[in-house]
């Protein structure tokens, strides 16, 4: 067995400054497994272990570094198994983000999306500083929807914090408001201590969901938070989500699947037994899921590999996730790297690696997504001949990744798609969140969706072409 640790440790490829010793990590990147017979495995179309994965997220846990040959090799292996199972089209979902609030206190050290949720408080500015944070009302989230429905979206997206008030229907607060100290024993304040009442899960998912669009929202750990103080399963709780106009689940909240990891960045989080059973839920109400993964900050590759592991075993399970979506940690203003716990994120050989091993070991996921929000156009591009076939959607607006420093944009037009897509050798393709729904853009434009309840192919334009008035059609 070999002896050298690889992942993030100094000297390696990664650029974090804490090694694995550091916290105590049980789970090492180390195997009884040689590089080459993993490849061989990958190249044949053989189902990978755990050890393969290392093996190939590593280029050989036997060397420092990521070696460049191998790690060709590696994406090659992972192109070819892409162009075999979804060919040469290039997708994405013209989409909305609707997140709905930012008032968090589950205190995950990757994230700076959330802001304390006391700071929300109609009394807060006597004992909290000011916040750029939000809460957006069930009214305001649909009119939000639907001006972006009037734009031609299809989806619309909604992952928020779990804010104190948010409670799933008016049962629920009935009972949370029961517990004799609500606020320490399940996280609870009534709606009216606050500015903006965020109204129940059920009522933003039916604003959101008005007017036909497809509601992609309620993550596993926002899921936990709807059924909190209470002993109702996720199955009750995601039946009526979907009753009330939910149609798919993220499935974010993932970061990595070993509770190891989870202790350090996430301890306030549900545990990997928690999510794997959320997600269970989620497929017996009927709702089809994405899977994640957040990486490139304490783990190492065992991590990853036993990440990968748990969710194709859920798949295997289920068959109910439609992509797996590889998330490369930004780094810059969140606690992990102000605290000085990481240096920065995965370097671009990681990024790459992790979405290739992703295309070759989840050999029941069909889709592998590159987040151009997370890489950029220039990576996010490069992932795409590295085993990815979904780009993501246009978005319309961001605030996760931006909030913790990423500095990628928050807006994509179809004509953009068209042009990065195609100038690949690839064929770009507007679908539908479950891919039923497809359709290949043709022509040299101007493109627009088609696939939304009211779109008609005219273009999405940005915020600012908006505002200044700017209008094009189909047909200009």
């Amino acid at each position: 067995m070999s002896a050298t640790r690889h992942g993030f440790v100094p000297g390696g490829e990664g650029k974090n400054v804490q090694s694995d010793d550091a916290f105590g990590f049980e789970h090492a990147p180390v195997t009884d497994q040689s590089f080459e017979n993993a490849l061989a495995k990958a190249r044949d179309g053989i189902r990978l272990t755990v050890d393969d994965a290392v093996e190939l997220l590593t280029t050989g846990s036997e060397t420092d570094g990521i070696d460049s040959r191998r790690k060709e090799q590696v994406l090659e292996a992972a192109d070819r198994r892409r162009a075999a199972v979804v060919g040469d089209e290039v997708t994405f979902v013209a989409n909305l983000n609707n997140n709905v609030t930012t008032a968090c206190n589950t205190g995950c050290l990757f994230c700076n999306f959330k802001a304390t949720a006391a700071a929300f408080e109609s009394d807060a500015d006597a004992v909290e500083p000011a916040h750029a944070g939000f809460t957006k009302t069930p009214a305001e989230s649909r009119a939000a929807v639907r001006d972006a429905l009037e734009r031609g979206i299809y989806e619309v997206t909604s992952v928020s914090g779990l804010h104190p008030a948010f409670a799933l229907d008016a049962e629920h607060h009935e009972m949370l408001a029961a517990y004799d100290d609500p606020a320490s024993e399940v996280n609870y304040k009534p709606p009216e201590r606050y500015d903006t009442d965020p109204g129940t899960y059920v009522e933003q998912m039916r604003a959101m969901s008005a007017d036909g669009a497809h509601l992609h929202s309620m993550t596993p750990e926002e899921a936990h938070h709807a059924v909190r103080g209470t002993d109702w399963s996720y199955v009750d709780a995601y039946r009526r989500l979907r009753d009330a106009g939910l149609a798919s689940v993220p499935g974010t909240a993932a970061e990595i699947l070993v509770d190891e990891v989870r202790e350090v960045i996430c301890p306030g989080k549900m545990d990997t037994g928690e999510w794997l059973a959320a997600m269970e839920a989620a497929a017996e109400a009927g709702l089809p899921t994405t899977a994640t993964i957040m990486y490139g900050h304490v783990e190492n590759a065992m991590h990853r590999a036993v990440h990968l592991r748990r969710v194709r075993n859920l798949q295997d399970r289920t068959g109910n996730i439609t992509e797996f979506v590889p998330l490369s940690f930004v780094h810059e203003t969140t606690p992990l790297y102000e605290r000085g716990l990481v240096t920065g994120g995965a370097t671009p050989a990681e990024d790459e690696l992790m979405i290739a091993v992703s295309r070759l070991f989840l050999d029941n996921i069909t889709h592998i997504q590159s987040s151009w929000v997370k890489y950029g156009d220039t990576q996010g591009l490069k992932m795409l001949s590295c085993g990815a076939d979904d780009f993501m959607g246009t978005i319309l607006s961001e605030e996760i990744t931006k909030r913790a420093g990423g500095s990628h944009g928050e807006f994509r037009s179809f004509d953009d798609y068209a042009e990065m897509i195609r100038a690949l050798g690839r064929t770009p393709v507007e679908r539908s969140t479950d891919y039923e729904q497809r359709r290949v853009l043709t022509g040299d434009g101007p493109h627009g969706p088609q696939l939304g309840p009211c779109a008609d192919g005219t273009p999405l334009l940005a915020p600012g072409e908006r505002a200044g008035g700017q209008t094009a059609s189909a047909d200009d």
